[in-house]
């Protein structure tokens, strides 16, 4: 999950040069790391452009792949009506920016002399020069409230332009939805070019084979890069690798516009993609139905590297039960991934009370973020903080030996649409380590863990329903444990399987000739 930051291998011939787009900044993100390696190794000349965290761009290698992160700057993040006033709407707001805080502040200041200059006066007792300070103070208590009233007229209309839930806002986006189509999202989310205006001129010096698009931000950026390098007379074919279905997902964005613009663009584009991959069957059925693909999708699975390079064994793995300070016979039940509300990680520090003995520890990209901290404060409610262990990421070809010493795997996700239709990472992943689960009733994963027998389903926000679930496992670990030794079950939850898929996909859209991956002198088991 974390930066993989090994140096470059030797020099060798390509098949062809693949230039991945991600829109994050590449650590934390497993499934992009391993394509970039796998597709190196497979002798492909690969650079992944991602998102720096920072204002500055960034270099660094993944084996044989480049990575480089780009300064994405993001003045269109805010929508050109924000940027205006609201004389019709709101008329004694003060214009957008700082003038609403400089105002109160230099009435503050204003009212703070004068009450300075009276003091002196009464010390020095000059009653006329005290006298004379009244007429000013009455005006400056007066314009004080006059400014915190237009102070208050701007933070409501600034709450009103981010809910956007008037009739008039409303109207807006439907006209806008009406008149432009799927192009609206140029209206109703216009932050979309800054990704455009950061990478494009990027892709058009690297001039690639294929692009590689990684989800829906990235299609338009993929896409209009093809367009260009097409109108030059130099053929490009987009691969477009879709994560997750984005009209189930829950949006990032709370900005109403947010969601309805993502989805637009995702339609104009994709039936610029050459080719798509994602991570189910049942979404690869969606896709088609949804933007009339002419091909199913091949399924590339988040799977964990059933082997990994000398260099990457020679790293040691973090004891996570070190971490948490616990010895090896205590319950220890994880949770490792992204971390947000709609995962339920608030249902595993609730049940902590009734799990007398038992801790928990999350690992996720951000430990010090404002969910995180607010699970914190719940456990010390409960009386339980003690008990709750919130540890960083460490790089993903250490993930399964590092969760391998927990007593049972987590997966507590709400009941979403697009968590419904897939196994997702930290299901291989707890896999391999071989732990028994818990999780919770959503379709795809609830019905594989009980079928294989795994570990334990719960429904979905029911605490007593999770503590028995948490319970049943504890219990009898071994028996949960036995389903990993049925032959075959591991096998193809590896990267390597799905690498061999990926480069498939390659392969054809280049033509190049089929190549096995390039493995390195050695490798060592994970």
């Amino acid at each position: 999950m974390a930066i993989d930051s090994s140096a470059a291998g030797p020099e060798r011939s390509s098949r062809g040069k693949i230039v991945m787009l991600v829109d994050n900044g590449v650590n934390g993100d497993s499934r992009v790391q391993k394509e970039a390696r796998s597709a190196a190794e497979a002798g492909w000349d690969v650079v992944l452009l991602g998102k720096s965290p920072t204002k500055k761009s960034q270099k660094w290698w993944l084996g044989d792949a480049q990575v480089r992160l780009l300064h994405v700057p993001t003045p269109m993040h805010r929508r050109r009506h924000e940027y205006r006033r609201a004389v019709l709407r709101s008329p004694l707001a003060y214009p957008p920016g700082p003038l609403s805080e400089y105002r109160k502040q230099r009435m503050k200041a204003w009212r703070a002399e004068l009450n300075v200059r009276s003091v002196e006066a009464r010390r020095n007792g000059s009653s006329l020069g005290a006298v004379r300070l009244v007429p000013p103070r009455l005006l400056a208590k007066t314009l004080n409230k006059w400014v915190r009233f237009r102070a208050g007229r701007t933070e409501a209309l600034a709450q009103r332009r981010k809910s956007m839930d008037s009739p008039l806002d409303r109207f807006t986006t439907a006209f806008w939805v009406r008149t432009m189509g799927d192009r609206a999202w140029r209206r109703l989310d216009p932050a979309l070019w800054d990704f455009e205006l950061a990478y494009g001129k990027v892709i058009d010096r690297l001039e690639p084979d294929v692009i590689h698009a990684n989800d829906f931000r990235m299609l338009g950026v993929a896409a209009r890069a093809k367009l260009r390098a097409e109108a030059k007379g130099r053929k490009v074919k987009l691969l477009w690798d879709v994560h997750e279905f984005l009209p189930g997902i829950k949006p990032w964005n709370p900005h109403p516009r947010w969601h309805i613009a993502q989805c637009g663009h995702e339609r104009e584009y994709a039936k610029y993609a050459d080719a798509v991959t994602t991570v189910s069957g049942t979404l690869a059925e969606m896709l088609v139905e949804r933007h009339g693909l002419k091909a199913l999708p091949e399924v590339v699975l988040n799977a964990p590297d059933a082997e990994v390079s000398p260099e990457q064994a020679a790293e040691p793995v973090p004891d996570l039960r070190e971490l948490c300070g616990i010895g090896p016979d205590v319950p220890l039940a994880v949770y490792s991934g992204a971390a947000a509300p709609q995962r339920g990680l608030d249902i595993m520090v609730e049940g902590l009370p009734q799990l007398p003995g038992t801790h928990v520890a999350f690992v996720v990209l951000r430990p010090s973020s404002a969910y995180m901290q607010e699970l914190k404060e719940r456990a010390a409610e409960l009386g339980v903080s003690d008990r709750l262990h919130i540890l960083p990421y460490v790089p993903h070809y250490q993930v399964v030996p590092f969760l391998s010493a927990a007593s049972v795997g987590v997966i507590p996700i709400h009941h979403w649409p697009n968590h419904e239709i897939a196994l997702i990472t930290k299901f291989f992943e707890y896999s391999h380590a071989r732990l028994p689960f818990v999780v919770s009733d959503v379709k795809t994963m609830g019905e594989m863990v009980a079928r294989t027998g795994q570990g334990e389903v719960f429904t979905a926000e029911d605490i007593s329903d999770y503590v028995r679930a948490v319970k049943s496992v504890l219990a009898d670990p071994a028996k949960y444990r036995a389903a990993y030794a049925r032959e075959g079950l591991l096998e193809n939850w590896t990267w390597e399987a799905q690498a061999e898929v990926l480069d498939g996909v390659y392969t054809r859209l280049t033509g190049a000739e089929p190549v096995k991956a390039q493995q390195p002198d050695s490798q060592v088991m994970a």
